[in-house]
């Protein structure tokens, strides 16, 4: 099977992780470009009938060392970190309650959770503009590996089309030669050799190209993996509101108000590609294996364009992501006041464990039924329910557990789904209070 299409198997990814296996996915990555690159050559430099040009040789070279470099540089690049506290982009103020509520928190990180950055479950923090965590990598695909990514794509596949150019010139040879005696041609393990070559190279090329195209259309139109979920995600909320009056419900009852909302990141597709492949505008440099990573300082802010009003976040509000809206606290809540500083630690530190404690003793906030379980046929239209994917078994059981098309879930691009599905609660007792004395320095 090839290696690129494996990585989209999904349960496959989930089988590395679950026997640690994982480790082993760079050493086979590589096993197959030196078969490839290098057994490859020397099948040639022995078939005599059709020998290697020294064009050729250079040219597989020069595309295996390309490979190489641009593999190196996917696995092993930092694909980015939460900045220092001193060093955090302040969380910008919005208007309306409502908006500033849905600033993002990441529960595991204790710290703001900057546009497009998601918690990756095993690299352990928040990744900016993650796309997905790769196994056969080992790295996440991230605003600082993208690049290198899409290089390892695009050298793998030319590459190795071009070895597939070269093995179709000698199949073909030996099948309009198989009229000669045998000892005219190449010998039994020749031909095995090249058998295995083809077989591999054949199906590993098409994974590869299959992959290239849908990261080509994702570069293009500035969405990462983790995003496309998003936005289907998005769409079932807004088909399902739509025949229900415009709201759904959240966990204890609260009605949430659903609206279509456009995907902000797509700014255009030179902009897109631009911003996709480093901020660089230069042509040249998204080609070149050892172009520099994109500045450190950069993957935390991002370019939207005017089809919503400013201050509206993505992604879209999703009543299993927000416990306990603004809508919900009290009209008269007001922030309370502290002695010392020290007890104003306590009492953040307390209500951390009050949350701990009401979300692992209350399954109903974090596990609630289906949404076909939750509603009858006659409350939503049947073309609905129909079209609606699998929200997942028994052991999956809620809304958490919703699925896409093609049967994915978050996890199964390596999102920590516990921290993702509740960064939306509301800002913790540590930050408002950090804000109160601001405020009143001010």
């Amino acid at each position: 099977m090839p290696l690129q299409l494996l990585s989209l198997a999904q349960p496959t990814a989930e089988m590395l992780e679950d026997f640690s296996l994982s480790k082993l996915a760079i050493p086979a990555v590589s096993v197959l470009i030196a078969f490839l690159a290098y057994t490859s050559q020397y099948f040639f430099l022995h078939f005599e009938s059709v020998p290697l040009t020294r064009d050729e040789v250079w040219k597989i070279n020069i595309f295996a060392l390309c490979i190489w470099i641009c593999y190196y540089r996917t696995c092993f690049v930092d694909p980015g970190r939460l900045p220092k506290a001193e060093e955090r982009p302040k969380p910008k103020e919005q208007e309306g309650a409502a908006l500033a509520s849905r600033q993002r928190w990441c529960r595991r990180c204790e710290a703001y959770k900057p546009p497009r950055a998601h918690h990756c479950k095993t690299c352990k923090r928040c990744i900016p503009k993650m796309d997905h965590h790769c196994p056969w990598t080992s790295n996440c695909v991230s605003h600082f590996t993208i690049p290198h990514f899409m290089r390892f794509l695009f050298y793998a596949t030319v590459g190795m089309s071009y070895l597939e150019t070269l093995l179709w010139q000698r199949a073909s040879f030996v099948w309009k030669s198989s009229h000669l005696p045998s000892y005219l041609g190449p010998t039994f393990g020749q031909l095995i050799h090249l058998f295995i070559l083809l077989v591999v190279n054949s199906l590993t090329v098409f994974g590869l190209f299959v992959l290239l195209l849908r990261s080509l259309w994702a570069l293009g139109s500035n969405t990462t993996t983790i995003e496309t979920w998003e936005i289907e995600r998005h769409a079932t909320l807004v088909r399902r509101a739509r025949v229900l009056g415009g709201y759904l419900e959240g966990p204890g009852g609260i009605r949430v108000h659903i609206k279509k909302q456009e995907y902000p990141y797509d700014i255009g597709i030179w902009a897109n590609i631009k911003q996709g492949m480093g901020g660089s505008a230069n042509v040249i440099s998204w080609f070149w294996p050892l172009a520099a990573t994109p500045d450190r300082r950069s993957g935390w802010e991002f370019e939207i364009n005017d089809f919503e009003d400013p201050g509206v976040s993505w992604p879209p509000p999703d009543p299993d992501r927000i416990p306990m809206p603004v809508s919900a606290r009290p009209s008269n809540f007001s922030m309370p006041t502290y002695a010392t500083i020290q007890d104003e630690i306590d009492a953040f530190n307390r209500r951390k464990q009050e949350d701990m404690k009401r979300f692992q003793q209350s399954p109903g906030l974090q596990r609630r039924k289906p949404f076909h379980n939750r509603y009858k046929k006659d409350d939503y239209s049947e073309t609905d329910s129909e079209s609606e994917p699998d929200s997942g078994g028994d052991s999956d059981e809620g809304e958490e557990s919703w699925r896409n098309a093609e049967g994915e879930r978050l996890r199964d691009f390596g999102v920590d789904e516990e921290a993702e599905f509740y960064d939306e609660e509301d800002i913790p007792l540590g930050v408002l209070i950090q804000r109160r004395k601001q405020q009143s320095n001010n």
